[in-house]
C-alpha cells in the first residue's frame, strides 16, 4: 500500500533578522517592472526597512508575475497588503490609489486585502473603491454585509473529546437538524499563509498571536486537517523564530502570559526550546509521523471506542456510530511561480 504524501509548507518565505544577507539582494527601488524574486526578497525585508513608498509597485509587479491567480496558494500577498493597511491608517487610500492600475482579474486581492486589514475605516475603503473594480461589486457587497468573514472572525475552536465526537456522530443523523452556522474563518494552511503575510506587512504581535493559538491542533489526533495547519503553525514558527530575534521576543512574552492556556504553554516551550537550540528538525519528524498515524489507523477517538468495545466497557452501538471523515488534505505547493519559487514556501515537508 502506498502511503499518501504529505507536504507541508512554511508559511514564510525566510524571516532573516536584521543584517543577514538574503539569498537575493533586496533592491533598492522596486516598480511593477522588477522581477519577481527580487519583489518576494523585498516583501521579505520590508519589515527591516519599511520602504512603505514602494508597496504599491511591489503589488503590480506581482500581479505582473501572477502571483494572485489562485486564490488559496496567495495568502501571503493578501496578508501582507492587509498588514500595510491595517498598520498605516493614516496613508491607507492613498497607498490604495497608487496599486491601481491593477489587472481587473487580480481586483479580489484588493478586495480581501482591505476586509482583512482589520483598519476602523475598512468598510468606508471599499466604498471608496468600488467603481475602480466593477467586477468585484458582488465580492465587495457580500463583505459589507456580513456574509464573508473577515481575518478577525479567525475561530480557533479547541479540539472535541471522544464523547463530544461520539455524540455528533451519533445525534447528528438522526435528528436531521443542522444548527445555523455562524459566519467564521476556520484555521487552514491559506489562513496561516496570511497571519504570516499580515506579520511581514505590520510587524505587529496581532497575527502571530492568532498563530500561537493553533497550536493546540498540533496535537488533534482525530481530525488531519487540524492536525497538519496546527503542526505547519507550530513548525513556523520555531523555524522562523530561529532566524528572526524579534519574534522570538515575541513568543517569549506570550510563553509569560499568565491567561495563556496549559496546552498552548506547553507546546510554545517545545517552539521556543526548539528555536533557541536550532533544533526545529525534531518538531517536523513528529509532526509527520502523527499526521501518518492519523491516516493509517484512524482518528484516535474511534480507537478507543474500539477499545473499549473489546473489553466490554459500556453499551456502545459501534454499528450505529456514523464514519468521521478525516479528510485528505491535499496541501500541495502554492502555485510555482517563475523558476521554481512558490508564493509563500522555502522549506518542504515530504514525508511517505
Amino acid at each position: 500500500m502506498r502511503y499518501f504524501i504529505v507536504i507541508l509548507v512554511t508559511a514564510l518565505i525566510n524571516l532573516a533578522p536584521a543584517g543577514t544577507p538574503l539569498a537575493t539582494a533586496t533592491p533598492s527601488h522596486i516598480d511593477e517592472h522588477t522581477s519577481l524574486e527580487a519583489t518576494v526578497a523585498w516583501i521579505n525585508n520590508y519589515r527591516i526597512r519599511r520602504d512603505l513608498h514602494g508597496v504599491p509597485g511591489a503589488v503590480r509587479a506581482l500581479s505582473r508575475f501572477g502571483a494572485f491567480k489562485e486564490p488559496e496558494a496567495a495568502g501571503i500577498y493578501i496578508g501582507f497588503i492587509a498588514g500595510i493597511i491595517g498598520s498605516n491608517p493614516a496613508k491607507a487610500e492613498a497607498l490604495i490609489a497608487r496599486m491601481f492600475p491593477l489587472a481587473a482579474e487580480d481586483h479580489w486581492i484588493i478586495v480581501r486585502a482591505i476586509a482583512y486589514s482589520g483598519s476602523p475605516r475598512w468598510k468606508e475603503l471599499l466604498h471608496k473603491f468600488a467603481a475602480r473594480m466593477p467586477g468585484r461589486a458582488v465580492m465587495i457587497a457580500t463583505y459589507l454585509d456580513g456574509k464573508l468573514p473577515t481575518l478577525d472572525a479567525l475561530t480557533v475552536r479547541p479540539a472535541p473529546t471522544t464523547m463530544e465526537k461520539l455524540r455528533d456522530d451519533i445525534s447528528s443523523p438522526l435528528s436531521g437538524k443542522k444548527k445555523p452556522k455562524k459566519i467564521m474563518l476556520e484555521p487552514s494552511q491559506a489562513v496561516l499563509d496570511t497571519l504570516w503575510g499580515y506579520y511581514l506587512g505590520s510587524g505587529s504581535y496581532g497575527p502571530i498571536f492568532r498563530i500561537i493559538e493553533m497550536l493546540p491542533m498540533s496535537k488533534d489526533r482525530n481530525n488531519t486537517e487540524r492536525l497538519t495547519v496546527g503542526s505547519m503553525a507550530k513548525y513556523t514558527l520555531a523555524t522562523n523564530a530561529a532566524r528572526d530575534p524579534v519574534l522570538l521576543s515575541m513568543l517569549k512574552s506570550a510563553r509569560k502570559a499568565r491567561e495563556q492556556p496549559k496546552q498552548i504553554v506547553a507546546t510554545l516551550d517545545e517552539v521556543i526550546t526548539a528555536a533557541e537550540t536550532a533544533e526545529t528538525g525534531r518538531i517536523r519528524k513528529d509532526a509527520l509521523a502523527a499526521i501518518e498515524e492519523l491516516k493509517i489507523k484512524g482518528p484516535a477517538y474511534k480507537r478507543q471506542v474500539s477499545t473499549w468495545a473489546k473489553v466490554g466497557q459500556g453499551a456502545l452501538a459501534v454499528g450505529c456510530i456514523v464514519a468521521a471523515t478525516t479528510g485528505h488534505v491535499e496541501l500541495g505547493l502554492p502555485c510555482v511561480l517563475g523558476g521554481g519559487l512558490t508564493s509563500a514556501a522555502l522549506f518542504y515537508w515530504n514525508g511517505q
